[in-house]
């Protein structure tokens, strides 16, 4: 495999502080796990994920290049003193933005991609999520620079989901499904039908926008199974990504932006 020379090549330009690739799930792994990649890849609904960017060109200007595939120039390391103490989850963002902050460039070679293995459905999955979710929204109170709004609206998903399916619950019990006019857009739009209708409206469009994404992106594990398991995947993905930024929001409260430092969490039972 000629992975590492692909990425050397690139630092005979001294431009390139850094450059990376795209990754995706080996050949080799289960079924659940090339879901969970079809999930990471697809469009629309990864919040602005790095795993299988594929931008048009040669070599592109990134922000970020996820851990697992990339180089680094060494003097910039050394530079910006290397990965941030006690940053266990979000290290490589946060590496990346030092590296920025100093002024170095980062680029992305779409054509260098190096397998990597993704997490199995359900728990090993969700759990990975959650420790994201709280890790970026930790790191991006220390580190504004790398914060998206994307970040910070996905905490609110799950509340959102609760909302809805209460939401629905009442509407049926108390006869929004229940008229003649359920299935269409005519007669009177009571508020137990607009309890009803107004969620599995939503709930559709999120389904219908995971299948499209999952279609048209980038993993190359892309099949009739793993696209129409597409929305369940994502939807995982969302919730538990949720509840590790709803996480970091309680610990920030209570410790005014001190939240994780030098005690980021991973999903890894360390004993030294």
């Amino acid at each position: 495999m000629d992975w590492v020379e692909k990425l050397i090549r690139w630092f005979e330009d001294p431009k390139v502080g850094a450059v990376g690739g795209p990754n995706f799930a080996p050949d080799s792994d289960p079924f659940g796990a090339k879901c969970a990649d079809v999930a990471f890849c697809t469009k629309f609904m990864t919040a602005g994920t790095r795993y299988g960017a594929q931008p048009k060109g040669t070599l592109v200007p990134i922000h970020h290049n996820p851990g697992v595939n990339c180089a680094h120039r060494m003097a910039n390391l050394r530079e910006v003193g290397f990965f941030e103490k006690g940053c266990i989850g979000a290290e490589d963002v946060v590496l990346d933005a030092k590296i920025q902050r100093a002024g170095h460039k980062i680029f992305i070679d779409p054509t260098n991609v190096m397998p990597h293995r993704r997490r199995l459905p359900f728990r090993p999955y969700m759990k990975q999520m959650r420790n994201y979710g709280y890790t970026r929204m930790v790191a991006n109170k220390r580190w504004p620079e790398i914060a998206e709004k994307s970040h910070t609206a996905i905490g609110f998903f799950p509340w959102l989901v609760v909302a809805s399916v209460a939401a629905m619950i009442w509407g049926l019990a108390t006869g929004g499904a229940a008229d003649e006019y359920w299935l269409t857009l005519s007669g009177e739009w009571t508020m137990s039908r607009i309890a009803f209708h107004l969620p599995g409206g939503l709930m559709v469009f999120y389904i219908g926008l995971s299948w499209l994404g999952a279609a048209i992106g980038t993993s190359p594990h892309r099949s009739i199974g793993t696209v129409f398991l597409a929305p369940l995947f994502v939807f995982l993905a969302h919730w538990a990504y949720g509840q590790g930024v709803n996480k970091a929001w309680r610990e920030i409260r209570k410790t005014g932006g001190s939240a994780g430092v030098g005690n980021q969490i991973d999903d890894r039972v360390r004993t030294a």
